[in-house]
């Protein structure tokens, strides 16, 4: 279901506004008469409730017909459309380092985790046709996200992530998970994009037997060494005050078997030190995978506009000859 003109259902926030300008300053139905003694025999009358039962299908038909104005529809079938036919599946390094803060963004220091999630949500933006997957990792490897076309949902899994409270950094085991992810998706290019601030010590796959195997599926891995050249300030605490205490931590990226790993699979190593680098990074790897190819989704869209106008008319017809018939007022 979606609404072609959604911004026509604001208007049902104004019927409020409208029905109390009405009661403040409408004007009752009367007529003169020249004596009280002419009125004597309908003073013991009930009022009748005609009249607001008439209102009520008035209000009700303008409701029906905002709804309609907004053209509701529902997903008639399937379609070919243009995609780009790429799957892509993210493997997230989310060991204690990535809190480094030897990065930048918007003038403030910042961890590892902020600037990488900022500038993945930014590369997701940019290819709305893509299916993206999102793998977390420290010592072991976790889906955060399978792969999907809904980018709000991946978005809001990317959003929340935070540091895992595991000591290690499995960076086969990661890239098995991510690879085993898009073994069984039906796409003209599958990749992996490999976000890491550390070396491989923990999980039971090497990573260069992932990188084989990765490679036997035509799956390709860009890696990304994440970090400053030489040392990063971490936070270790807060002083008395409530101010961060930093120590120098050296950065310790395995940049070989990162970079023997691109070699395998056909990828490409980077090594992002700074905010601008990792924002040219994610850039080249935008250029570098392009491809279209076609696919089904929900193109054709039945109009159920009529669900809603429809009744909308007739109430406001049966209003019409009601008020004019047997519940017609004076004047």
């Amino acid at each position: 279901m979606r609404f072609e003109s959604p911004w026509w259902l604001l208007g049902l926030l104004l019927l409020p506004l409208v029905a109390w300008l009405r009661r403040r300053w409408g004007r009752e139905a009367a007529f003169v008469y020249s004596s009280v003694g002419l009125v004597k025999g309908i003073t013991t009358l009930s009022r009748s409730r005609a009249g607001a039962f008439l209102m009520g299908m008035r209000w009700v038909a303008l409701v029906l017909v905002l709804v309609a104005l907004a053209r509701p529809q529902a997903g008639q079938g399937r379609a070919p459309v243009k995609a780009s036919g790429v799957d892509i599946a993210v493997a997230f390094d989310l060991s204690g380092s990535m809190l480094a803060e030897d990065f930048e963004l918007n003038g403030e220091r910042v961890n590892r985790v902020e600037i990488a999630k900022d500038v993945l949500q930014t590369f997701i933006g940019q290819r709305p046709s893509d299916r993206f997957g999102l793998v977390v990792f420290a010592s072991r490897a976790y889906i955060a996200s399978p792969p999907t076309l809904d980018h709000d949902f991946l978005l809001r899994n990317l959003r929340r992530l935070e540091v895992l409270q595991e000591s290690g950094t499995a960076i086969g085991s990661a890239l098995a998970t991510a690879v085993n992810r898009l073994r069984d998706l039906p796409s003209k290019s599958r990749i992996v994009v490999l976000m890491t601030d550390g070396q491989n010590n923990a999980g039971e796959i090497p990573p260069l037997t992932a990188a084989d195997a990765a490679k036997a599926l035509g799956v390709k891995v860009y890696t990304i060494g994440v970090g400053t050249q030489g040392t990063a300030p971490t936070p270790v605490g807060y002083d008395p005050f409530g101010n961060k205490v930093y120590r120098q931590m050296p950065v310790d990226i395995d940049e070989d078997v990162l970079r023997e790993i691109s070699d395998r699979t056909g990828g490409k190593y980077f090594r992002a030190d700074s905010t601008r680098t990792l924002r040219a990074i994610y850039g080249e790897i935008d250029r570098l995978e392009k491809t279209e190819m076609e696919t089904q989704r929900y193109a054709t869209w039945e109009e159920l506009m009529g669900y809603a106008a429809v009744p909308a008319l007739a109430l406001l017809v049966l209003e019409l000859v009601l008020s004019n018939t047997v519940w017609r007022k004076l004047p």
